[in-house]
């Protein structure tokens, strides 16, 4: 009976030990841990070994720490840059404690450490906006923008708060949304200035080039025309010396061809001409060879 009364005894103490830590004497620290060991709330020793640890209980308190890199994702806010306007950044943190003592006595917990390190984040953000155009924010030197924050910000958390801070990255950086649509009217209004200012030089060059196209045509013509009534002068000229050549050959036989050549143009088919017997039209129908006086 005593024996069992002992043996229940001691299971109750090891369940007591194992199920409420600070009456454990000991305690576990894993690989991505590192702890604080207090006493009444002093600050006694720091353990970044991992493994199993020895402690008083009921004396000593444990604190545990991540040694992982830690993200803060803060909350958007506005900024004013160099050339006064409002742009609104959204960016994350990342971070690890490095010296866990100095981390203890200044911030104690991480959500805490959180926002202390979000004040200097923000105030450094702040002063670097400040020096920048919001184009240059935008665009080509936020990577630049962003290193200089991480630096500054890095100096003082680890000198404050015992933080190594890693980087400082930008999710988002726009124009406050209350601005954003008169922004788009003026880079729309822009752009349709643009637009017109290449269509007017684009209508220009047309005119420009049908001038130089109906100035080309006109000197073609011309010059086709030219061409063309040169040879027909030259035509006319050779014709002309052949009907004389051939006038000079035989006159009577010439007037005769002309004549017929005459009725073909002026005399259509089936047609009926009144006119005298001497006309000189007429001389070659109403009078043959034969009647010619000797």
């Amino acid at each position: 009976m005593k024996r069992s009364y002992i043996t229940g005894t001691l299971v109750g103490i090891i369940l007591v030990i194992l199920l409420f830590p600070p009456v454990r004497p000991f305690f576990v620290v894993g690989e991505w841990q590192q702890a604080v060991v207090t006493q009444f709330g002093k600050f006694k020793r720091a353990v970044r070994e991992p493994g199993l640890h020895w402690k008083t209980p009921l004396v000593e308190d444990i604190t545990m720490y991540e040694r992982r890199i830690l993200a803060s994702d803060a909350q958007p806010r506005d900024y004013l840059t160099l050339d006064k306007k409002r742009v609104v950044v959204d960016h994350v943190t990342r971070w690890k404690i490095s010296d866990p003592l100095k981390f203890f006595k200044t911030a104690l917990t991480e959500q805490r450490g959180r926002l202390l390190l979000d004040d200097i984040v923000f105030s450094e953000l702040r002063q670097e906006l400040a020096s920048r155009n919001f184009a240059d924010i935008i665009a080509g030197q936020r990577e630049a923008a962003m290193e200089a924050v991480a630096k500054r910000s890095a100096d003082k958390a680890e000198g404050e708060y015992g933080v190594v801070v890693m980087d400082v990255r930008v999710k988002r950086a726009d124009l406050p949304s209350e601005v954003q649509m008169s922004v788009f009217e003026r880079m729309r209004a822009e752009r349709e200035r643009i637009a017109k200012r290449y269509r007017s030089e684009g209508e220009e060059e047309s005119k420009k080039i049908r001038a130089r196209t109906n100035k080309e045509k006109t000197i073609l013509l011309a010059e086709a025309y030219r061409q063309s009534q040169k040879l027909r002068g030259e035509g006319d000229g050779e014709a002309t010396a052949i009907y004389a050549s051939s006038y000079g050959q035989d006159p009577e036989f010439y007037g005769f061809v002309r004549s017929l050549e005459a009725y073909e143009k002026f005399l259509p088919e089936k047609s009926t001409a009144l006119l005298s017997e001497d006309s000189p039209l007429f001389r070659h129908l109403g009078t043959s060879r034969k009647d010619k006086p000797e």
